[in-house]
């Protein structure tokens, strides 16, 4: 039975490799569903179908990976963490590549529900693995590393679908990331190393037992579930909000605050990365979350502005929420021992997905359009926005209560607390 807290130790090299293998599955990962935005008007006149129907297909995504992630939960710790990355990302890429060549909406919509459950189960996979590798101490500016695939994603997704399908057709995206897709799997079956993290004698349903109910999985699950929920609130409503409230053109305007802010973030994540390694993660997140609650009470009260300033806020609001993720998610992936990880990270990531969905649904309740085409109830958005914040914050302490090691900065981290142990 493995040490708790066992990293399988690699050289700086083949650990640099495997991290940027990493990203890029990540990447693509995040890609695939923001590629999605910018080709509802195609698919809508393409199939005949309607705003509705669109949105089931965006939605599909989502579900499909909450669903997966929930029932990996029981299986995943079962098999080398390599071996179920590598079988999972073909199967995103051959369901992206399903995507591709789709006849029809229901088709499309099939493929949609497993480009989602092999992308969130690989997506799972990518966070286990990193803790499986990196040692406590450099933990943080690995998950850095990984995560800088979620802003690149978000700058290229949009601009990237809407030039694709605009020359070639909305067929054409999909093949591109499926080609992508091919590229990074002969990489990532190449130089991911072949560490084993099978569970011997693993038991399905006592291993999901012991995942959901010790107190520190628990506190973990419910950082991760309102961390999400903070942005997934507010960010649906950002792009329509700079188009019809701080009166930005969507062609060429608003693709610069976006271009603007992902360059900001990219820089800024391995720094947070970085700082996360060296103080208490708990007070880099509270930080990080002080620094957003100020942009928030801006970005929801702009009004008509100039594009340097619009960039300027897109670029606080992307490197301020992007922020919290690494100290929030090194947190979390320390909150478990090895043995568990791959399950606890599959759950993890449906509980976030479901979140997610959630707050897009909150969100709804406070947006309307005014007659004049404004977007009504922002700063109300962003109340609720601050309230998840706050709430992360509040749980990530009571996380650290429970598990003091999962904040430590540096080499001093104990081991995780045996799940076997009490009982949430």
């Amino acid at each position: 039975m493995p040490d708790r807290g066992q990293h399988h130790a690699l050289s700086r090299g083949r650990e640099r490799a495997t991290l940027v293998v990493l990203a890029a599955v990540q990447f693509t990962h995040i890609l695939d569903f923001m590629i999605m935005m910018p080709l509802g008007a195609q698919l809508m006149v393409v199939f005949n179908i309607s705003p509705a129907q669109f949105t089931h297909l965006v939605a599909a995504y989502g579900l499909a990976a909450a669903v997966a992630g929930f029932a990996g939960g029981f299986v995943l710790d079962r098999f080398d963490r390599k071996r179920s990355l590598v079988i999972l990302y073909a199967g995103f890429g051959l369901a992206t590549l399903a995507c591709a060549l789709a006849p029809t909406h229901g088709a499309l919509l099939v493929a949609r529900l497993a480009a989602g459950a092999f992308g969130g189960l690989a997506g799972s996979m990518v966070s286990a693995m990193v803790g499986d590798i990196i040692p406590p101490s450099r933990r943080g500016r690995a998950m850095g590393v990984v995560m800088t695939a979620f802003p690149v994603a978000s700058v290229l997704g949009v601009p990237l679908g809407l030039v694709l399908a605009g020359k070639y057709g909305w067929h054409a995206p999909f093949f591109l990331l499926a080609a992508c897709a091919a590229a990074i799997l002969a990489l990532a079956a190449l130089a991911l190393p072949p560490i084993r993290t099978a569970v011997h004698g693993h038991q399905p349903f006592q291993q999901m037992g012991r995942i959901l109910s010790h107190r520190v999985h628990v506190r973990a699950f419910a950082v991760g579930a309102v961390l999400v929920m903070a942005g997934g609130v507010l960010i649906p409503f950002i792009a329509p909000s700079y188009v019809a409230n701080v009166g930005l053109d969507e062609t060429v305007q608003l693709p610069i605050t976006y271009v603007v802010g992902g360059i900001a973030t990219v820089l800024s994540t391995p720094l947070v990365g970085w700082l996360s390694d060296h103080m208490d993660r708990l007070r880099l997140l509270a930080i990080m979350s002080a620094g957003a609650v100020g942009v928030v009470l801006v970005i929801t009260r702009l009004g008509h502005t100039s594009v340097a300033v619009a960039s300027l806020m897109m670029a606080l609001f992307m490197v301020t929420m992007s922020g919290r993720f690494s100290p929030a998610m090194t947190m979390i992936t320390n909150a478990v021992e090895a043995r568990y990880r791959g399950g606890f990270m599959s759950v993890n990531a449906a509980l976030q997905q479901a979140a997610s969905a959630g707050a897009s649904l909150l969100a709804g309740l406070f947006i309307s359009r005014t007659p004049d085409g404004r977007l009504a109830g922002l700063p109300s958005l962003g109340y609720a926005s601050i309230g998840f914040f706050v709430l992360t914050v509040l749980f990530a302490a009571e996380l650290r209560a429970a598990a003091p090691h999962v904040a430590t900065p540096g080499g001093s981290t104990p081991p995780p607390p045996d799940p076997n142990q009490a009982a949430a």
